[in-house]
């Protein structure tokens, strides 16, 4: 069987024995070598010419792609990159700078150098900050990749208290990382917080806080098309001659300035709860339950 098939289905690198034991011939891999189509690494260790670089990465470090360094590969929602990379390592000390994940893994690897996505989620809330965990476990389970009972059962132990907060954040129906952490963003803050609500006469909007004021998050790709900016702006005046306050932030309003957002977002709720002082206003239906946090 061609090496190159063998090594490309594994996602590229794989250790010489496994190739041999996957159907390829000792001849063949020692052609594929000669003619550049397959590279050794380093003893034992094989790679196509073409391979990601981060996969090579993890296999010269002995080790498994994990937690926020895998993002990338399962596409999932990332707040930001890793300053160093993370790794599943099963023993010894590292030999190359990263950041080194040694619990049990709950399944197979997805291949060589890669975790299994349950693995993966599972080392990113044992490991990353709340924010940053939450909006890659969102991602999964918005997908029906991941269900939180599954991470629940493999978060029982005493160290886990933090992880499982955030498992019981995860939420469906965001469309963006932004949604995520503006939904967290209210919630914490105390503020009735409903999401992809149907309001008669306006449509779907992201949120609607305290039963009155519409928050919707922009995207700068979408939402600053030509078409998609009249539709918006022709809601917004929908909005308001129902007396509905609308305000839109920006990604970098949600990511970098969360205080100045929550400042404004208190502000309206403070001039309007006199003329809405009950937030079942007749009109809009929430799409669905949110987790009761």
């Amino acid at each position: 069987m061609d090496p190159t098939e063998i090594l490309r289905s594994a996602g590229g690198v794989l250790l010489r024995r496994d190739v041999l034991a996957a159907g390829a011939t000792d001849t063949e891999l020692r052609r594929a070598v000669r003619t550049g189509q397959v590279l050794r690494l380093h003893r034992g260790l094989l790679a196509v010419a073409d391979a990601d670089a981060e996969l090579v990465a993890a296999g010269r470090a002995r080790g498994l792609i994990t937690c926020v360094s895998a993002a990338p590969v399962y596409g999932l929602w990332q707040l930001r990159p890793p300053a160093r990379p993370h790794y599943w390592q099963s023993n010894g000390r590292s030999a190359v700078p990263c950041i080194s994940h040694r619990t049990d893994l709950t399944q197979p690897p997805r291949h060589r150098t890669l975790a299994a996505l349950p693995d993966v989620l599972l080392h990113a809330l044992l490991c990353l900050p709340e924010l940053e965990s939450l909006v890659m476990v969102e991602c999964a389970y918005n997908r029906g990749d991941i269900d939180p009972p599954y991470l629940f059962r493999h978060l029982d132990g005493p160290r886990c208290g933090k992880a499982r907060d955030v498992v019981s954040k995860v939420d469906r129906g965001a469309d963006s990382l932004l949604e995520t952490l503006a939904r967290v963003l209210f919630r914490d803050a105390g503020i009735l917080t409903e999401t992809q609500v149907w309001i008669d006469g306006i449509g779907r909007v992201d949120f609607l806080l305290e039963g009155f004021l519409i928050v919707e998050i922009d995207g700068l790709a979408f939402h600053l098309e030509a078409r998609q900016f009249k539709r918006d702006r022709r809601r917004d005046n929908s909005a308001i001659l129902q007396g509905l306050p609308v305000l839109r932030f920006f990604y970098d309003d949600v990511v970098y300035s969360p205080e100045a957002v929550l400042a404004q977002v208190r502000e309206v709720l403070a001039r309007g709860s006199l003329r809405w002082p009950q937030p079942n206003r007749p009109g809009y239906s929430p799409s669905r339950r949110h987790n009761g946090w």
